[in-house]
């Protein structure tokens, strides 16, 4: 798990497990031939991804940027979308750092889709309740809005016992647009792939990170034409990132890939009309390579 220090901030990148999606809709227009050379398909045409989330800790707080799918998907479900927690789940992963899911005192959701926030409560005797005890929770009120009514194409990805709980137990906070809640550290909006989400950005004397959720979800996605077909608006999705990738590379910062089974951050670069990737940090890798 990379780890980086930025101002009074130490990072960690957490592994939450892993995740199989249909590699067309994770590809939208993008042609099988091109987009499985990097991610091959299964016999469902699904491809694996993973579901890493940010841990950012100093100023007496541990901040966890998003938290994997959990562990309450009925079975048929599960296995639909090939969760896998054999190898990494939110507790090994906080384990693994010495830590606890007691420890956890804030966690920003950058949206409300299950993969993203369905480790924010857990099952207790028969009842959904906030899964990290001490921890207040952060998500836009527009995507909060957007999960209690949401339009057909995204009803599957939204499901109230993942943020309701959060709700009734007084410990779920609405934003209301970009925000500047701690040192350093600013949310700022991205609603090209669902209304309301919130990426996170990182600031120090040592440089910048980006957390960008689903505006980026794997390292092949650095193109600007590679978007989603779960997006609801492709063609601003489109916009906002090249965006954030104009503004990312100005700044040599990191962005921090939320999918990509096996990159987990990466530096970007201008390639003529389009992006690419300068470095690139593997999933598995302890220290980020020296700075030229």
């Amino acid at each position: 798990m990379p780890t980086i220090t930025l101002g009074p901030w130490t990072i960690h990148t957490v592994e939450t497990g892993a995740i199989h999606l249909d590699g067309g809709a994770m590809f939208g227009s993008v042609p099988k031939p091109i987009w499985s050379k990097a991610h091959p398909a299964d016999e469902r045409n699904r491809i694996a991804l993973a579901m890493r989330c940010l841990l950012i800790e100093g100023e007496g707080r541990r901040i966890l940027v998003d938290d994997g799918a959990g562990d309450k998907l009925e079975p048929k479900w599960a296995e639909i979308y090939g969760i896998d927690t054999t190898e990494h789940s939110l507790e090994r992963s906080l384990a693994a750092l010495g830590l606890g899911v007691d420890d956890i005192t804030d966690v920003v959701l950058t949206h409300l889709h299950f993969d993203h926030a369905g480790g924010s409560t857990r099952m207790q005797g028969g009842v959904a309740v906030p899964r990290l005890p001490r921890a207040h929770y952060y998500v836009q009120r527009r995507n909060w809005e957007n999960a209690l009514r949401p339009n057909p194409r995204e009803r599957a990805s939204y499901m109230s016992e993942n943020f309701a709980p959060l709700m009734d137990a007084g410990v779920l906070r609405l934003w209301d647009g970009p925000q500047k809640p701690w040192t350093g550290i600013e949310m700022f909006t991205a609603e090209g792939h669902t209304r309301g989400q919130q990426l996170v950005r990182v600031s120090g004397r040592e440089g910048t990170l980006y957390f960008v959720a689903d505006l980026i979800p794997t390292a092949s996605h650095v193109r600007i034409p590679f978007v989603m077909g779960y997006d609801i608006a492709a063609i601003e999705s489109m916009e906002e990132k090249r965006a954030l990738l104009t503004r990312a590379a100005g700044e040599g910062a990191w962005i921090c890939l939320e999918h990509d089974p096996r990159v987990a951050l990466a530096r970007p670069h201008a390639e003529g009309d389009d992006f690419g990737w300068a470095e690139q940090v593997a999933a598995d890798a302890a220290t980020l390579p020296a700075r030229r």
